[in-house]
């Protein structure tokens, strides 16, 4: 029976997690509720530090989740996790941009923030729980013994892209309470609820606002040379932080009629690369890091769908893995804009997560400068 379960719910004060809380507490089990507190206020621009997962809001979204809990009759604690996530989140992302690479701090915030430090900083305390849930858009299935992420009903709202790096035995632990609701349908149950966060508007994930400046006020990028495919420096960039490979906008710079793209980043001279948008497609990847949930794939060649980001619609392709922890990932159509930094998460056709890894190179000879 339920009430003998008791269910840490992770609260961010939005209507996702508050929804989660108040389904889990009609289902009949003992629910209890976790922040965590990462904001130190220790940067001076923080304009488009707001309404984002990471900024100066954050004490009004721990308040807000006292306000839920209050109203629900459970239990509430907030985990002070301010150094794990400057050292774990912060420093990753802001090394893998000054070394030209485009990092994706959601995942490693999730994989050793949210599903780690805080279920075990959260236990070494005092408290005691079975299960621990939280609001994100993703299902679960159990095959041969092995626990998958699965995709949510909810398509559009899927984050089970951010989520590969769960094991079996961690997701055996874990609830999705709104892994087979649409995010309309989220909405309205919290208007029936009465819950507070039901109109408020989605926060942005990481940092608000699309500019990553305020992160870099102690570690300033240094600006350099932007340069065509034969090396001719054509203009200056700001610093590497601020370009993404496909990148269009703000580059700053023209080649005639035809739009310009960022085509690479390379950190060892400093150089923004660019050119047509040709030269941004490939036939493949490398991937390092790279977790299997099932680890009798290694070795094997197998037939999966790909996505390069979060928002990419997966691609079909063919992976093979090696014990190293690489994997090879050859695209049956080549792809668009593969950024060295990002995941690459597969898929099966079922929609099960099958594993993923970091980006560590795109397979193509399209984007290399003439030396």
């Amino acid at each position: 029976m339920n009430q003998d379960i008791t269910v840490a719910v992770g609260l961010s004060g939005g209507v996702d997690s508050s929804l989660s809380a108040c389904l889990l507490k009609e289902q009949g089990y003992n629910v209890i509720g976790l922040t965590m507190k990462i904001w130190k206020g220790a940067y001076k621009i923080q304009e488009n530090l707001k309404h984002s997962c990471f900024g100066p809001s954050e004490q009004e979204d721990i308040e807000a989740c006292q306000r839920l809990c209050t109203s629900l009759g459970i239990p509430y604690y907030v985990i002070d996790l301010a150094d794990e996530y400057e050292l774990y989140v912060l420093e990753y992302f802001r090394s893998e941009y000054l070394a030209g690479r485009t990092p994706n701090p959601c995942i490693v915030c999730n994989r050793d923030l949210k599903f780690g430090f805080l279920i075990d900083r959260a236990r070494q305390s005092g408290l005691s729980f079975d299960m621990f849930a939280t609001g994100h858009y993703a299902r679960k299935s159990t095959i041969n013994g092995i626990t998958y992420i699965r995709v949510a009903r909810d398509i559009d709202k899927d984050q089970s892209y951010f989520l590969y790096g769960l094991d079996s035995a961690r997701l055996s632990h874990i609830i999705f309470p709104l892994g087979e609701m649409t995010k309309k349908e989220t909405r309205q149950a919290a208007h029936i609820y009465g819950l507070e966060a039901a109109e408020k508007s989605e926060s942005q994930d990481f940092v608000g606002g699309g500019s990553y400046a305020p992160l870099f006020e102690n570690k300033e990028p240094l600006p350099g040379d932007i340069v065509d495919l034969k090396g001719n420096v054509i203009g200056r960039h700001r610093g590497l932080p601020f370009y993404t490979i496909g990148q269009r906008r703000g580059i700053g710079i023209s080649l005639g009629t035809e739009p310009v793209y960022v085509l690479g980043l390379d950190a060892e001279r400093n150089r923004v690369i660019v050119g047509s948008g040709d030269g941004l497609f490939s036939s493949g990847l490398i991937a390092r890091s790279f977790r299997l949930q099932n680890p009798e794939s290694v070795g094997e060649r197998i037939a999966c769908k790909v996505k390069i980001r979060q928002n990419h619609k997966a691609a079909e392709a063919i992976a093979e893995f090696d014990k190293a922890g690489s994997a090879r990932i050859e695209f049956i159509i080549p792809q668009r804009a593969v950024a060295p930094g990002q995941s690459a998460v597969l898929y099966s056709e079922e929609g099960l997560v099958l594993g993923g890894g970091i980006i560590e190179k795109a397979l193509t000879d399209i984007g290399k400068i003439e030396e």
